[in-house]
């Protein structure tokens, strides 16, 4: 049985872990997605309120910084960085990986070096690991990400084309052809909406930004459909609007203009109706590929 799960991210959330999974609960929200506590105690304390609550955990690893990497950091401390997150990570039980890796200003070697590190340590810790399509990162444009995933074919990969949307200045439908070559890597999906000038619409819900909502659909429906071709029955989503100044603010007051979970509740929501109207041609696709 074909089926998407969402999942809340902590990146915004103002409250505790236990209020965290409470929100995703009551939203029909099926996992939390996000950093590891560091201490242990606070891992324990975690997973079992994740086992309690019988939500999944995707976790998030970001290498030598935060989102935006430490500029002056070599390969071999975002390595470090990512040996010691994953240890954190691992005491949650997490259905997969997701990192922020590498950094934008390095050559493709090295990116490709520390990218095939990290996939041996991920293989020894037995976890799928994905790496995000991230401003600042490695993968901070398309025909970079590209050129170093053809020479890493195991790479899998969390997509979230609003980055790319930014660093471009246009929407992804110039670049069809890339996603279209990348779209088998696809393991995890971060549902927000940019545009030609931001990596954030400043409200999904208005009319306003319809048409970019339907171009971002519809790149997700290829991955979908990429995903249940090479087997995959159990997709994954994060609607991903949050702060940092992602958020539109009135300039006046300095106020965020929305509340955050709800925009990404009704993201949820919206991309749940969306996949089921097409469920159908995604598992019809699924089919033909195994004849």
């Amino acid at each position: 049985m074909l089926t998407l799960s969402l999942f809340k991210t902590l990146w915004g959330h103002q409250g505790t872990l236990g209020e965290a999974i409470d929100d995703a609960i009551r939203a029909g929200f099926q996992g939390i997605e996000g950093q590891a506590p560091t201490q242990q105690k606070d891992q324990d304390s975690f997973k079992q309120q994740l086992n309690d609550s019988g939500l999944k955990y995707i976790a998030e690893i970001t290498t030598a910084g935060t989102y935006v990497p430490d500029r002056q950091a070599s390969p071999l401390e975002h390595l470090d960085t990512f040996k010691r997150s994953l240890d954190s990570s691992m005491r949650l039980e997490p259905l997969f990986i997701t990192t922020l890796a590498g950094c934008d200003a390095w050559d493709e070697e090295q990116s490709v070096e520390l990218f095939s590190q990290i996939m041996e340590l991920a293989v020894s810790a037995n976890i799928q690991v994905s790496f995000e399509t991230h401003r600042s990162r490695s993968f901070f444009n398309p025909w970079t990400t590209a050129r170093i995933c053809r020479q890493l074919p195991d790479l899998n990969l969390t997509f979230d084309f609003s980055h790319w949307c930014v660093v471009c200045e246009r929407l992804m439908d110039t670049e069809i052809d890339i996603i279209e070559e990348l779209a088998p890597r696809a393991l995890h999906i971060h549902a927000r909406v940019g545009y030609d000038q931001g990596p954030q619409v400043p409200d999904p819900r208005h009319t306003r930004y319809s048409h970019e909502l339907q171009r971002h659909q519809a790149w997700w429906k290829l991955l979908w459909l990429a995903m249940v071709k090479r087997g995959m029955t159990s997709l994954t989503m994060t609607p991903e609007f949050g702060p940092d100044g992602y958020q539109a603010i009135d300039v006046v007051s300095g106020q965020p203009v929305g509340d955050l979970w709800e925009i990404n509740q009704w993201m949820g929501h919206q991309q749940i109706q969306f996949f089921e109207s097409v469920k159908n041609e995604l598992e019809n696709h699924g089919l033909s590929s195994l004849r």
